[in-house]
Protein backbone atom coordinates (compact mmCIF):
# COMPACT_ATOMS: atom_id res chain seq x y z
CA UNK A 1 0.00 0.00 0.00
CA UNK A 2 2.72 2.18 0.64
CA UNK A 3 4.58 1.83 -2.53
CA UNK A 4 0.88 2.33 -4.42
CA UNK A 5 1.09 5.82 -2.16
CA UNK A 6 4.40 6.87 -3.21
CA UNK A 7 3.67 6.19 -6.65
CA UNK A 8 0.85 8.15 -7.16
CA UNK A 9 2.40 11.18 -5.23
CA UNK A 10 5.28 10.67 -7.83
CA UNK A 11 2.90 10.51 -10.82
CA UNK A 12 1.03 13.85 -9.98
CA UNK A 13 4.51 15.43 -9.27
CA UNK A 14 5.44 14.44 -13.11
CA UNK A 15 2.26 15.52 -14.54
CA UNK A 16 2.62 18.65 -12.62
CA UNK A 17 5.66 19.43 -13.89
CA UNK A 18 4.61 19.26 -17.82
CA UNK A 19 2.01 22.07 -17.14
CA UNK A 20 3.16 25.47 -18.43
CA UNK A 21 3.49 28.85 -16.75
CA UNK A 22 0.32 30.34 -19.09
CA UNK A 23 -1.88 27.12 -18.81
CA UNK A 24 -1.36 27.61 -14.70
CA UNK A 25 -2.25 30.98 -14.80
CA UNK A 26 -5.34 31.07 -16.79
CA UNK A 27 -6.44 27.92 -15.14
CA UNK A 28 -5.92 30.03 -11.85
CA UNK A 29 -7.89 33.43 -13.46
CA UNK A 30 -11.09 31.06 -14.24
CA UNK A 31 -11.34 29.87 -10.94
CA UNK A 32 -10.80 33.09 -9.61
CA UNK A 33 -13.69 34.48 -11.82
CA UNK A 34 -16.14 31.30 -10.74
CA UNK A 35 -15.36 32.78 -7.14
CA UNK A 36 -16.71 36.15 -8.63
CA UNK A 37 -13.13 37.50 -7.57
CA UNK A 38 -12.30 39.20 -11.06
CA UNK A 39 -13.68 42.38 -12.04
CA UNK A 40 -15.13 41.93 -15.55
CA UNK A 41 -17.13 43.61 -18.21
CA UNK A 42 -18.57 41.65 -21.25
CA UNK A 43 -19.66 43.38 -24.19
CA UNK A 44 -22.27 41.98 -26.83
CA UNK A 45 -21.60 43.13 -30.52
CA UNK A 46 -23.98 43.16 -33.60
CA UNK A 47 -21.76 42.19 -36.05
CA UNK A 48 -24.51 43.60 -38.73
CA UNK A 49 -24.71 46.94 -37.89
CA UNK A 50 -21.41 47.44 -36.22
CA UNK A 51 -22.91 48.74 -33.09
CA UNK A 52 -23.14 46.97 -29.13
CA UNK A 53 -26.23 45.65 -27.55
CA UNK A 54 -25.39 45.29 -23.98
CA UNK A 55 -22.49 46.00 -22.01
CA UNK A 56 -22.18 44.26 -18.29
CA UNK A 57 -19.64 44.45 -15.53
CA UNK A 58 -18.71 43.47 -12.63
CA UNK A 59 -17.66 40.57 -10.60
CA UNK A 60 -19.47 37.93 -12.99
CA UNK A 61 -18.62 34.48 -14.18
CA UNK A 62 -19.11 32.93 -17.57
CA UNK A 63 -21.55 29.76 -17.48
CA UNK A 64 -19.67 26.17 -17.63
CA UNK A 65 -22.70 24.59 -19.38
CA UNK A 66 -22.83 27.30 -22.16
CA UNK A 67 -24.41 26.09 -25.79
CA UNK A 68 -22.95 27.40 -29.49
CA UNK A 69 -26.32 29.75 -29.12
CA UNK A 70 -26.63 30.55 -25.40
CA UNK A 71 -24.31 32.53 -22.38
CA UNK A 72 -25.25 32.77 -19.47
CA UNK A 73 -23.40 35.35 -16.89
CA UNK A 74 -23.45 34.99 -13.59
CA UNK A 75 -22.27 38.40 -11.44
CA UNK A 76 -22.21 38.87 -8.11
CA UNK A 77 -24.00 42.37 -6.42
CA UNK A 78 -23.23 42.29 -3.24
CA UNK A 79 -22.52 39.76 -0.60
CA UNK A 80 -24.74 36.58 -1.32
CA UNK A 81 -26.55 38.14 -3.93
CA UNK A 82 -26.15 37.15 -7.38
CA UNK A 83 -27.83 38.24 -10.82
CA UNK A 84 -28.01 35.57 -14.06
CA UNK A 85 -28.45 36.95 -17.39
CA UNK A 86 -28.96 34.45 -20.10
CA UNK A 87 -28.39 35.90 -23.73
CA UNK A 88 -29.02 34.36 -27.25
CA UNK A 89 -26.01 34.34 -29.49
CA UNK A 90 -26.85 33.84 -33.53
CA UNK A 91 -24.37 34.20 -36.69
CA UNK A 92 -23.68 37.93 -36.27
CA UNK A 93 -24.25 38.27 -32.11
CA UNK A 94 -20.83 37.84 -30.37
CA UNK A 95 -19.78 38.37 -27.38
CA UNK A 96 -16.43 39.48 -25.64
CA UNK A 97 -15.11 39.05 -21.89
CA UNK A 98 -12.33 41.62 -20.71
CA UNK A 99 -10.82 41.37 -17.81
CA UNK A 100 -11.07 44.76 -16.10
CA UNK A 101 -8.01 44.21 -13.17
CA UNK A 102 -5.13 42.33 -12.88
CA UNK A 103 -4.83 39.45 -10.92
CA UNK A 104 -1.69 37.90 -9.00
CA UNK A 105 -1.39 34.66 -11.03
CA UNK A 106 1.17 35.12 -13.93
CA UNK A 107 4.42 37.69 -14.30
CA UNK A 108 4.07 38.69 -17.48
CA UNK A 109 1.82 42.03 -19.36
CA UNK A 110 -0.33 41.72 -21.87
CA UNK A 111 -3.05 43.58 -24.38
CA UNK A 112 -5.92 42.97 -25.91
CA UNK A 113 -7.16 45.39 -28.63
CA UNK A 114 -11.02 44.85 -29.42
CA UNK A 115 -11.65 46.33 -32.70
CA UNK A 116 -15.02 46.34 -34.68
CA UNK A 117 -13.45 48.03 -37.33
CA UNK A 118 -10.87 45.31 -38.37
CA UNK A 119 -13.58 43.08 -38.17
CA UNK A 120 -15.91 44.05 -40.76
CA UNK A 121 -15.17 45.29 -43.85
CA UNK A 122 -15.20 48.26 -45.26
CA UNK A 123 -19.24 48.56 -46.53
CA UNK A 124 -20.16 51.45 -48.76
CA UNK A 125 -23.71 51.81 -49.64
CA UNK A 126 -24.85 53.06 -53.21
CA UNK A 127 -28.24 55.26 -53.85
Amino acid sequence: MKTKTIAAITLVAALAGCTSDADVASRNLSQAADNFEVNRRVVFYNGITGEYMLSIEGLCSKGNGDSRSMVTITCKTAPGVFKKHYLGLSDNITYFMEQLEPLPVGASHYVVNFKPTAILPDIRLRQ
